[in-house]
């Protein structure tokens, strides 16, 4: 995995798990499936979101690292 991913990236590869948005929130937009509800972050100036972040988004939402890999 590198070291960072762009937010648009971030975006297809939900969509492509099923996740339907994003959705305008309070401070962040965020995207849904069924009960599951995960936060977009909204990096500002260069649109890279770290990886760190990524996986806890992923431990929150329960999508394994095989999954993310294969959408």
């Amino acid at each position: 995995m590198p070291s960072t991913i762009l937010r648009r990236e971030l975006i297809r590869k939900f969509k492509a798990l099923g996740y339907e948005g994003p959705f305008s929130g309070g401070r962040h937009q965020f995207m849904i499936k069924g009960p599951k509800k995960i936060r977009i972050p909204n990096p500002h100036g260069s649109g890279d979101i770290h990886i760190n972040l990524v996986k806890e988004i992923l431990r929150q939402a329960d999508i394994s690292s095989d999954e993310w890999d294969k959408a």
